[in-house]
């Protein structure tokens, strides 16, 4: 046994630090809750210096596979770590990686796949790998996270195969436990191996001999090898196809030849065992419970109690879902009568979920097969205790209990007559998660959202929107269509910004919120601060979302099906969402959709944990840029999104700041009205986000005014393709320097301090040659 030290860390925790023991070259990355932490922790580390991992914060999970894609296809050890609908997204990458037989590890912190939107941890994402290729160990406590980690990469590179460590979100992933892991990082270099790379000098002489030999043996195709290229990811047909998915499923039985004599060889270095199969008091079990994941420690302490009983009770679990172990299984399972597989997934319409489905193909095979049960549990991380594990025995026992059923179900409420006139009805939970949700408030009419407050008028001779009225004590007369009764933070801009834009925009409005701190503080189910109609979809898609709904809406008034009327539709971004969401943003922007693009950019991934996103400042500590021996925080400068979304041509660009409210307001009636004439309108707002931006939130409209001020934050519209500067601090002797602005949030005050003086002097010739260029492109009459 090699020398080990105790930590008391979680399963995410964990997973950073073997990444880091391992030393991988790059990670690419994007996150998502509840894996984010394993990017925190290892950007914590990399701070200090202690490892050298490139890490990548891609702008979504789909280009964060990529990126892991093409540094694996260099001869690079890889790492990734997402969750959810971020797995998802990436999905169609996955066996990209695997067809094309590149080793890399991913750590899967498990969480329900939305929607609705839900955060909490089942196992609704992971069973989407279970057909892409990818081998997947499942570790059921933090120790096996760390364990399964370093064993996964030897055997990635062993049968030359991705591997996935799955483990429970909120459960596995953030409980801490004590743990044992490796003193010396040299004992998992060694124990890890060199990779063999065909670019690599000390292996070059094998490249281009054509020796064969085992998968181990053989050095790995770069397209970093300049002397002998070699071309990945070749256009195949048949029979090339098919003959490349058997050399795939010839690998996957290499694993499960390989992973026995992995786990002797781990077991003599570290003293844990590891297997394919959990299983507790099975031996004589007549009835068996299938649980994975952490639950199966909940499972045994019910198999101790109904043994005091009587029962002959058994549990078993999975730690290696592919390859499957069905052979195992069989002798594990084969003295049972009845076995109950709880699933926390299901495989809608196929009876069960799919561990209910594999396992009773596995023991089919079996003299006299037991009666198998399936039981779909703990969804969107339901809690799941002793007593419920007791519960699902006493259904196995029942000899009357039905094959497939939900449990811990909650039954809905009849709806009332009252309840289900109009659009207000709720007869089920199910019917909630539609539009019959109960009506907390009375609507806004047209009527009401029409005090002529602004008037918007196109004068086609200069191509421009003339606006009046909209000052701010007119605009009062406008009822809110977002209610107060939201959970906001104390000084967040959110619903500063949505109001201010709303109270601009006269008449009926449908809004869009994609995923984000604005749309979970507002509509945690089962009720609303919305007075209009409301619709969620997730980061990256949320503008082509709107657009459908834009030209349904018309399709609908052209063939008679919706009365005659206009609708100002509107898409709420923010978060980071117009990082991963861009490319839906411009591809709306092009097709010209009409509707409104509304971006309140606070800087960072607020709603996962401030994270750094492409808009965060230069410099600014994040949970993902922090500050230390070997960085200063964010590394690159932020995106200038109406830049990026004026490149489309679209009608009406503007960035607008609640510190000059009145220019809000009369930029946000002038959107909506390029909007429901000639097409998309894009507004921009900088939004506060206290708690992150670590200040004060009474102080905000200073924070954000002097973000103006110093021209970080400039305001201006392109109406036509034209440019207009509506604030210039300079010509007002209100011009600030940046450090000045910078020195209002602990985010980025460190960058006041001498050691940190080059980057705030970088900072500032950055934003004067941006205002420059803008003021610029303003003077000129064609720009």
């Amino acid at each position: 046994m090699e020398k080990q030290k105790i930590m008391y860390d979680s399963g995410n925790e964990l997973a950073a630090f073997a990444a880091k023991q391992i030393n991988y070259h790059v990670m690419g990355y994007y996150p998502i809750t509840p894996s984010t932490q394993i990017a925190e922790n290892l950007d914590v580390m990399g701070a200090e210096g202690l490892h050298d991992i490139a890490l990548i914060a891609a702008e979504g999970e789909h280009s964060a596979a990529g990126i892991c894609y093409g540094a694996s296809a260099a001869g690079g050890r890889v790492f990734n770590a997402t969750s959810a609908n971020g797995l998802l997204y990436a999905l169609e990458q996955f066996p990209v990686q695997s067809g094309t037989r590149m080793p890399m590890v991913m750590n899967v912190a498990c969480r329900t796949v939305s929607g609705p939107l839900c955060i909490k941890g089942d196992h609704s994402d992971v069973m989407y790998l279970l057909n892409t290729g990818w081998i997947i160990l499942f570790a059921d406590e933090p120790q096996k996270v760390y364990d399964f980690n370093l064993l996964g990469l030897k055997l990635a590179e062993a049968v030359r195969l991705p591997v996935a460590v799955a483990f429970d979100g909120f459960f596995t992933s953030h409980q801490k436990r004590k743990c044992l892991v490796f003193e010396n990082d040299d004992t998992v270099t060694r124990y890890i191996g060199e990779k063999l790379s065909c670019d690599n000098p000390k292996v070059s002489a094998f490249a281009g001999t054509g020796t064969c030999g085992t998968a181990a043996e053989l050095p790995y195709a770069s397209v970093l090898d300049l002397a002998h290229p070699v071309s990945i990811g070749s256009y195949m047909n048949e029979p090339d196809v098919i003959n490349n998915r058997y050399q795939l499923h010839l690998a996957m039985e290499a694993a499960r030849n390989k992973l026995p004599e992995l786990f002797t060889e781990y077991a003599a270095l570290s003293g844990r065992e590891l297997s394919l199969c959990g299983a507790y008091r099975h031996e004589d079990a007549e009835v068996l419970l299938f649980v994975l994941g952490s639950s199966y420690h909940t499972a045994m302490e019910a198999v101790d109690r109904l043994r005091q009983d009587g029962v002959a009770a058994g549990v078993i679990t999975l730690y290696v879902l592919r390859p499957f172990p069905a052979k195992e299984l069989r002798v594990l399972c084969h003295n049972a009568f009845t076995i109950l597989v709880a699933d926390r997934q299901d495989s809608y319409g196929a009876g069960g979920g799919n561990m209910s489905l594999e396992l009773k193909a596995a023991l089919s095979s079996l003299p006299h097969p037991p009666r198998i049960l399936s039981r779909i549990y703990g969804l969107g991380g339901k809690d799941f205790f002793v007593e419920d594990a007791l519960a699902l025995f006493k259904e196995a026992l029942s000899p009357d209990a039905p094959a497939f059923d939900y449990y811990g179900v909650t039954a809905g409420t009849e709806a009332s007559d009252e309840e289900t006139s109009g659009t207000s009805g709720r007869a089920d939970p199910a019917m909630a998660v539609s539009a019959m949700q109960p009506q907390y408030f009375k609507p806004v009419t047209k009527e009401e959202s029409t005090p002529g407050l602004t008037t918007c008028t196109f004068d086609p001779t200069t191509g421009e929107m003339k606006v009046s009225g909209g000052s701010v004590k007119d605009t009062t007369a406008m009822p809110m269509r977002v209610a107060p009764g939201h959970g906001a933070c104390p000084g967040c801009g959110i619903p500063i910004n949505v109001n201010l834009l709303l109270k601009g925009i006269e008449g009926n409005v449908v809004l869009l919120f994609q995923t984000g701190c604005g749309m979970v503080v507002t509509t945690g189910y089962p009720k609303t601060a919305f007075r209009v109609p409301f619709l969620h979809n997730l980061f990256q898609n949320g503008a082509a979302t709107l657009s459908g709904v834009v030209e349904a809406f018309h399709q609908r008034q052209k063939r008679g099906e919706y009365p005659d009327g206009e609708i100002t539709f509107v898409m709420v971004s923010g978060d980071g969402g117009m990082d991963i969401g861009m490319g839906s943003a411009l591809g709306t922007a092009l097709r010209g959709h009409k509707l409104i693009i509304f971006e309140y950019d606070n800087g960072g991934y607020m709603n996962t944990g401030y994270q750094l996103s492409y808009s965060t400042p230069l410099g600014a500590k994040s949970s993902t840029s922090h500050v230390g021996k070997t960085q200063y925080g964010k590394n690159f400068f932020h995106k200038d999104t109406p830049e990026l979304m004026a490149a489309t041509h679209i009608p009406y660009v503007a960035t607008v700041a609640e510190s000059n409210p009145t220019d809000f307001i009369r930029k946000a009636a002038k959107a909506a009205a390029y909007s429901r004439e000639f097409g998309t309108a894009y507004i921009k707002a900088l939004s506060a986000c206290p708690l992150n931006w670590n200040d004060k939130p009474n102080l905000e409209r200073s924070v954000i005014a002097a973000a103006v001020d110093c021209c970080y934050f400039p305001l201006y519209e392109i109406e036509r393709g034209i440019t207009a500067l509506n604030y210039d601090p300079a010509s007002s002797n209100k011009k600030i320097p940046v450090t000045e602005w910078l020195g209002m949030m602990g985010r980025t005050r460190h960058l006041l301090k001498e050691e940190y003086r080059s980057v705030a002097e970088e900072i500032q010739k950055e934003i004067d040659r941006r205002y420059a260029r803008l003021r610029a492109r303003a003077e000129h009459p064609l720009l």
